[in-house]
């Protein structure tokens, strides 16, 4: 039987996998496309606005979200209990203490953000606060934790510029085939043009779903892996499944949360019915709360 800690060096390379195959992915779509529109020119744009958008993005995100969700910050004499357990946690980890918002909502749930350590944040709800005990709330905050510490907000960053790129050019290819596209009749290579051309317009409809899958795969995995390595830091499984536990029987949905910032949080901030067939969980930004749960009590 695999233990919880193989598990989380297993969902790591499997992450790293995913990326290196949205690499070869993005290529292959951006080829094609390149050559059914006989202009490599675009390629070249899209990648240049795509990655200025989520620069800008990447310095940006932390602000715009905790002001999405209405975080207040707190310091050490707001809140003493919950400093001190964020502080211990991070003295264990080797990590810098990041600032610690609260979001007014009876709803429990937390995430993290920020673009590096230096600059990472951790935003709980008071639900969360009231609901939980010490060693679940410890469960949590590790979890979140182990998201800044594995440098996830990167990760998910350099994924969310890749499917922009996807998405982008996708777009972009269904505008040109829509007015007219190449319509040269002197090619010499016209049937082959042509075939180049369909296959174009079928990646153009499947990419963008292909895209967000691998996005959603790799976030899922990153869940596990911070699963494991927050109860590593805690040396206590059952305080974060636990808390999994609780938070998924809460049935009172997060009412600041929405789906550009759900996938943020430790657990999806909308009550929804557990998600049975593969094609459902291949869009899930989190996966089953159950499947965490039982990983963490050594069951899977």
């Amino acid at each position: 039987m695999a233990s919880l800690y193989t598990n989380s060096d297993s969902n790591k390379r499997k992450t790293w996998a995913y990326l290196a195959g949205f690499f070869v992915f993005i290529i292959i779509v951006g080829y094609v496309f390149s050559v059914a529109m006989n202009d490599s020119t675009i390629l070249y744009i899209a990648v240049f606005i795509s990655f200025v958008a989520n620069f800008f993005a990447y310095y940006n995100s932390d602000k715009l979200v905790l002001r999405m969700s209405k975080a207040r910050e707190i310091d050490y004499n707001s809140n003493r209990e919950l400093y001190r357990l964020v502080e211990n946690l991070c003295i264990t980890a080797g990590l810098p203490t990041p600032k610690i918002y609260i979001i007014d909502d009876s709803a429990p749930n937390a995430f993290t953000t920020g673009r590096d350590p230096k600059h990472a944040v951790i935003a709980v709800t008071s639900g969360l606060l009231q609901k939980l005990d010490k060693s679940e709330l410890e469960g949590v905050i590790a979890h979140e934790l182990s998201h800044i510490g594995n440098r996830d907000i990167l990760l998910a960053t350099v994924v969310t510029v890749l499917v922009g790129l996807i998405v982008l050019l996708a777009d972009w290819f269904r505008h040109w085939s829509f007015f007219g596209g190449n319509r040269r009749s002197n090619s010499d290579n016209n049937q082959m043009q042509l075939i180049i051309t369909i296959v174009a317009v079928v990646l153009s409809i499947l990419a963008p779903i292909f895209a967000y899958m691998l996005q959603f795969a790799i976030s899922r995995k990153r869940e596990f892996a911070a699963d494991a390595d927050g109860a590593l830091l805690t040396r206590y499984p059952e305080g974060l499944a636990s808390a999994l536990e609780k938070i998924s029987a809460d049935q009172e949905p997060l009412e600041v949360a929405n789906r550009a910032t759900a996938h943020l949080y430790i657990a999806s901030p909308f009550k929804e019915k557990s998600k049975k067939n593969w094609f459902a969980k291949a869009f899930m930004t989190h996966p089953p709360i159950e499947e965490r749960i039982k990983k963490l009590r050594g069951l899977a």
